[in-house]
């Protein structure tokens, strides 16, 4: 085998888990709203993956947190339904999280943080409009009657009347969160809402169901940042997620943290894959397939020496990747789930790139290519390398860090995908 020098960083993950969910994901508790939304065949119609508070790539509202504040996000949901739920995280909380109240409406598009006139639901937990998520826990919220087309966006606002602490969030939204003083949840203007990041804040999750059986196709893509869609333009949802919607009409819910790690947990950049892949992955309903790409930042950050973010940075050898690939497969297939290797894309130029990194990106790419481990396998190794030097990221598809693809590129892969699910 050649050696091919390294492939690719990534953007940036979590630490301690939520509820502990590891491999095999959590029960819930059983309950009158649990059953009947049991009965409604409830999809995952988008998602984030909670992350640590921290200081991020971009200025962010974690580490402050909140307090007699109204938060107002805009999600694009890939899944139609007669109703709409949302999934809340406290993950990384050290104490309660006190959810003062929440509504749901349909964006005005072109509007910043307005939403349609008429479409405000009010929320509620267990019949409450008020809920508190104990520290390290999440929740679901009852059904609200919204019917909700696929590919439109939704409008998720929480009004948090006390102060709370640092937020578990999700650092890369590629698109603007708002933030305003006082009470504004049911506003359908949203010229109260004067502050702006792109990061999410609590929402892990958009559902969406209704009475009528429906088919289980939704799509995971589980992975690091090139996954997140680092680099895609903001605003634009032009996600590799939002595009594999596009082009193959079925759900699919974004569960990449930037920066992200197979084998190990990182105060940047998460937990590792292997710990969050239960509820991130296989705690998500209504899906058939998950995709997996992971790795780069193993075998890269070693590379990387002023790199102070990227620790832990061990050498690893893809015999230790292997393995942690081979605990994702054998958990997704437990839960009768369908899953799709990724080979890691070409990183000649990048940070990630170095000898070492090299040679165990060829191995790794050569083992999914011809293992038959995984169920599938899409080779973005070959998609996006470059004419005459498939080490290196085609120019045409190159964000411009030789690491993340750009909007084309994420087209691309989304391209490579669908010809194997």
């Amino acid at each position: 085998m050649n050696a091919t020098p390294a492939r690719r960083r990534i953007a940036a993950p979590v630490v301690a888990s939520a509820l502990a969910l590891g491999l095999l994901g959590a029960a819930q508790p059983s309950s009158p709203s649990a059953q009947h939304a049991a009965a409604a065949r409830w999809t995952a119609a988008w998602g984030a993956s909670p992350q640590l508070p921290s200081t991020g790539f971009t200025p962010n509202w974690s580490q402050e947190g909140f307090s007699r504040q109204t938060v107002r996000q805009v999600v694009r949901v890939t899944g139609s339904g007669e109703q709409a739920r949302i999934r809340l995280s406290n993950a990384y909380g050290t104490s309660p999280l006190t959810i003062t109240g929440a509504t749901i409406a349909r964006t005005a598009h072109g509007k910043g943080a307005a939403v349609e006139a008429g479409s405000v639901r009010h929320l509620t937990f267990s019949g409450k409009r008020s809920v508190e998520i104990p520290a390290r826990g999440e929740l679901r919220s009852d059904a609200a009657r919204l019917p909700v087309d696929r590919l439109e966006s939704v409008t998720v606002t929480l009004y948090l009347a006390g102060t709370t602490g640092p937020a578990t969030f999700h650092s890369q939204a590629w698109a603007d969160t708002y933030r305003a003083e006082g009470d504004h949840r049911a506003d359908a203007s949203g010229a109260a809402f004067t502050d702006t990041t792109q990061s999410w804040y609590y929402l892990s999750g958009v559902e969406v169901g209704g009475a009528k059986p429906r088919r289980k196709d939704g799509i995971v893509l589980f992975g690091d940042s090139i996954t997140d869609s680092f680099g895609s333009t903001p605003n634009a949802n032009r996600r590799y997620s939002d595009a594999l919607a596009e082009r193959t009409g079925r759900p699919v819910v974004n569960h990449g943290i930037g920066g992200n790690l197979v084998l190990n947990d990182s105060a940047w950049y998460g937990e590792r894959a292997t710990a969050r892949f239960g509820r991130d992955a296989l705690d998500q309903p209504g899906v058939s397939t998950v995709v997996v790409l992971e790795g780069l930042n193993d075998i890269g950050f070693s590379e990387a020496k002023n790199q102070p973010t990227y620790k832990p940075s061990p050498v690893v050898s893809s015999a230790e990747l292997i393995t942690g690939y081979r605990k994702l497969i054998r958990a997704a297939h437990a839960k009768g789930l369908r899953v799709v290797g990724s080979t890691l894309l070409p990183l000649k130029g990048s940070d990630h790139w170095g000898e070492h990194a090299a040679r165990v990106s060829d191995e790794v790419n050569h083992w999914i290519r011809t293992s038959g481990e995984f169920d599938a396998y899409a080779d973005f190794d070959k998609a996006l390398a470059a004419p005459g030097d498939p080490d290196r990221l085609n120019p045409a598809y190159d964000y411009g860090d030789a690491l993340h693809p750009n909007d084309a590129g994420y087209r691309l892969m989304a391209k490579t995908v669908a010809e194997v699910l």
